[in-house]
């Protein structure tokens, strides 16, 4: 099943960053029928809360843009909590979704499901080619388990079960925290504090020379509903901007955006992660789809949304 207007769609993470932003996508271009169940209500990690609300909905098509994310940080520390967490919500809604008679599901990635040392850009045949990066090794198992799972249901059951693999997203409503957020809402949440405090300089960690990029999560929107229109789609198939910035440069674009008048220092001591993760998006540029924001204006508009959420005592940490 492709889009149609009176689908019956399926959120599985619809109040995170991604699922909003899918969710924003999919109301402005009609489609009235989206089940969008929070956390509070449908916890991902129990097999049978899962399967009990499948049976009961009987979604058409299910996107699942649940994940346990963060940065380095973050993966470094609750490594348990990244591979546990990430692989229920991909078998519970993946298996359930399959038991329920669903005909058509999406599954969101990442690119961190490529080597550590994969050719630049990377391929979607580069995966499990050679070793993983290993700050995000557990998250990227999960996340390979995902895909596989798709991959696997789809050819031994002829369920059209697919993947897309985002690069790193930002935008409205990310997850701010001041030190298990990813590396773009952490820098502006920490030049923003540093202009209110009048401070002379914001630390940045590592050598600030690796490459990374970045893609907006309304493109990243976008794309997904672009995807679900295709009749027959890749097992899997990258998600990005094709355009990669050293860390350096992302600092200086952030402090620009937030107006951040000091200097930029870095702290080398600090894990720098995988020297470049740039994305071949060649299988869906040829498909018809290209970004919109390039990340000088998405920084710009995500700085403006995360005042908004600031003074309505909104903003995720």
């Amino acid at each position: 099943m492709t889009l149609s207007d009176n689908a019956k769609i399926l959120v599985a993470g619809s109040g995170g960053m991604v699922g909003r932003a899918l969710c924003r996508a999919l109301d402005g271009a009609g489609y009235g029928n989206v089940l969008q169940p929070r956390q509070d209500s449908l916890d991902l990690c129990h097999q049978e809360a899962v399967t009990g609300y499948m049976e009961q909905h009987r979604p058409d098509i299910v996107v699942v843009a649940a994940a346990k994310v963060g940065g380095i940080h973050a993966n470094s520390h609750y490594p348990a909590e990244f591979i546990y967490e990430n692989l229920a919500i991909a078998a519970h809604t993946i298996h359930a979704a399959y038991a329920a008679g669903v005909p058509r599901l999406l599954f969101l990635g990442s690119s961190c499901i490529y080597p550590r040392e994969a050719p630049q850009p990377m391929p979607e045949d580069c995966l499990l080619t050679s070793p993983l990066e290993s700050t995000n090794e557990p998250y990227a198992i999960a996340k390979i388990a995902g895909l596989k799972l798709c991959q696997s249901y789809r050819r031994q059951y002829g369920v059209l079960y697919h993947s897309v693999m985002p690069t790193n997203l930002y935008g409205p409503g990310d997850n701010y925290h001041p030190e298990n957020s990813h590396v773009i809402p952490g820098m502006m949440r920490r030049f923003h504090e540093a202009k209110e405090r009048g401070d002379e300089e914001v630390t940045v960690w590592g050598t600030g020379k690796v490459r990374r990029e970045f893609l907006h999560v309304d493109d990243m929107a976008d794309a997904c509903l672009h995807v679900l229109g295709l009749e027959n789609p890749p097992d899997w198939i990258n998600v990005g901007s094709g355009v990669d910035h050293t860390i350096a440069e992302l600092a200086q674009l952030v402090k620009e955006a937030t107006g951040f008048g000091g200097k930029i220092t870095y702290d080398v001591t600090k894990p720098d992660g995988t020297p470049r993760k740039l994305l071949d998006c060649t299988r869906i540029l040829r498909s018809g789809w290209r970004p919109s924001l390039a990340l000088k204006d998405g920084l710009k508009k995500t700085y403006e949304s995360f005042l908004e959420e600031t003074a309505a005592e909104k903003v995720r940490s």
